[in-house]
């Protein structure tokens, strides 16, 4: 494969990631999410305001950062096992080496499955527009819910009393949780890759071992959400359902992970000769 079809194929995959993560961007920047009413009495909003115990930034280093390495680290070991450890594949006269290859293919579908599974939350979110937890504490509602006017009313009329604008914003984004299906989308393709890719021969619970602690990731984000008040219950298991069933759909397409079974066998027959059988 020459460079001029090596870059078009790139530029390809780089405009249509982008087309996905576009409307993420225009999400955040630009839209409004739906202002909904609320009643007096309903308890599930009044929670108090607390900081998350996961931050944004945790949260996307570790879901993005932990699988590329993870990747790459893995092909670069399984290629050193290999018989050919370069790919027929030259850009600008260079060979690249075969560990380069797997990781770019396995590392693309990663970010298109998370980039889908983050815009198929982010409609949820500004399209539903459900009130946070902690919405009365951010709100602070200029009426008396005390009064018997308000008794059994769903208001919608009422103006926002609290100064912070993100904080009023992010307040109307409770459901689905963003948080909760990110993070399952990240920890579940990568223990679908490490099912898939990994092989121990001296420790089969190893394998297991680490795909659990993928998913104990996931599980104590998600109920994390639930314990700083920034989600229900309910937005948590509708993240997590989005998360997982993304990750399962995305790998399950990937050719790549689908035939590793295949590709381990020859890299290294005699370490995933068990694979094969396990089939």
């Amino acid at each position: 494969m020459d460079s001029q079809k090596i870059l078009q194929k790139v530029v390809t995959d780089f405009v249509i990631l982008s087309a996905v993560a576009l409307p993420i961007l225009i999400f955040r920047l630009f839209v409004t999410p739906v202002k909904r009413g609320f009643f007096c009495d309903d308890e599930s909003i009044r929670y108090p305001f607390k900081e998350s115990t996961v931050p944004n930034i945790a949260l996307y280093v570790v879901g993005l950062g932990l699988p590329l390495i993870v990747m790459g680290f893995t092909e670069s070991l399984l290629a050193r096992k290999s018989k050919e450890p370069y790919a027929p594949i030259y850009l600008f006269g260079i060979r690249i080496p075969l560990w380069a290859v797997k990781w770019y293919e396995m590392a693309g579908f990663f970010c298109f499955g998370a980039a889908c599974s983050q815009l198929i939350t982010d409609v949820g979110k500004y399209s539903i527009g459900r009130l946070r937890p902690h919405f009365f504490d951010v709100c602070d509602p200029d009426l008396d819910c005390t009064s018997t006017k308000y008794q059994y009313m769903y208001i919608t009329d009422y103006t926002c009393r609290g100064q912070s604008s993100k904080k009023l914003r992010e307040a109307r984004l409770s459901f689905p949780s963003g948080h909760s299906s990110f993070s399952a989308y990240s920890m579940v393709y990568l223990a679908i890759y490490i099912q898939a890719r990994i092989h121990w021969k001296k420790s089969y619970l190893l394998k297991h071992a680490a795909q659990l602690c993928c998913i104990l990731i996931s599980w104590g984000t998600a109920l994390s959400r639930v314990n700083d008040n920034k989600h229900h219950w309910s937005d948590v298991t509708v993240g997590l359902l989005i998360g997982s069933i993304t990750a399962i759909v995305t790998s399950s397409s990937f050719d790549g992970i689908k035939t590793s079974i295949k590709y381990n066998s020859w890299v290294n027959p005699i370490l995933f000769k068990t694979m094969a059988k396990d089939a």
